[in-house]
């Protein structure tokens, strides 16, 4: 984790850290002199972590699992202004950057998007209902994912999809159909689909149009079906551990 965190905040610069702690972010940083001793023993103590900027619109948050079976461990958020890609330069950095913090971790699937478009792929609501006195119902809606974890494959596509070994084996010679500006060969067993080039582009109907001819070049059998509601049939063969970054 100290690695982890002297990484993007020393030498990646994601934002510059001042504040720290789990829910309150009551901790100061001071930016000049970063104790990463007293990050690292909070995320050990609390069991999770957050570190923001002087504001809200930057910030990271890490949060591992320490119930239920693996391989699905945790994750590793990064939140920032969709604004910043609008700039070649940090897309690139953004690329070279994801793909250093997936081989620190092992991670076999990193995600980038905007935040409501990542939430309506990732989330579901499912209405429900209580019986009251009287013959009548109270009603409500309570919210779960679409695809538990990785291991069960892929709730879409967003606006940036870094997959690892196990889902460029899944998809196999399925990727060499895609359009080539929407494909890029990050190294061995590591490939960024992209289906569009801003996150803005995302909801939008030629995003849309796009998401779903990469999801018919990829197999629709890979990725949820949010017209009715199924998992995957076709999911990734997992033989290591790692935590997905969103």
């Amino acid at each position: 984790m100290g690695t982890f965190l002297d990484l993007i905040l020393r030498e990646f610069r994601w934002f510059e850290p001042r504040r720290h702690g789990s829910v309150a972010l009551d901790k100061p940083i001071d930016p000049s002199r970063i104790d990463m001793g007293a990050l690292v023993a909070h995320y050990e103590e609390y069991g999770t972590l957050f570190v923001a900027a002087r504001t809200d619109r930057d910030f990271i948050s890490i949060h591992p699992i320490t119930t239920g079976a693996p391989p699905y461990t945790g994750s590793i958020s990064w939140m920032t202004s969709a604004s910043l890609a609008s700039k070649a330069s940090w897309r690139a950095s953004h690329t070279k950057q994801v793909r250093e913090v997936m081989r620190l971790f092992q991670v076999p699937l990193a995600l980038s998007g905007l935040k409501t478009d990542l939430h309506s792929k990732q989330w579901r609501f499912i209405p429900k209902s209580i019986p009251m006195e009287g013959g009548k119902e109270f009603t409500y809606s309570e919210q779960v994912l679409t695809v538990p974890d990785y291991s069960k494959g892929l709730a879409g596509l967003v606006w940036r999809n870094f997959y690892g070994p196990p889902f460029v084996r899944m998809f196999g010679e399925r990727l060499d159909t895609l359009p080539p500006e929407c494909r890029k060969t990050l190294g061995e067993e590591l490939v960024l689909v992209q289906p569009y080039e801003l996150p803005t582009d995302a909801g939008t109907e030629a995003g849309i149009a796009r998401e779903r001819e990469l999801i018919t070049l990829l197999g629709p059998e890979c990725f949820y079906d949010h017209e009715h509601h199924t998992l995957p049939t076709r999911r990734p063969v997992l033989n290591s551990l790692g935590q997905p970054l969103h």
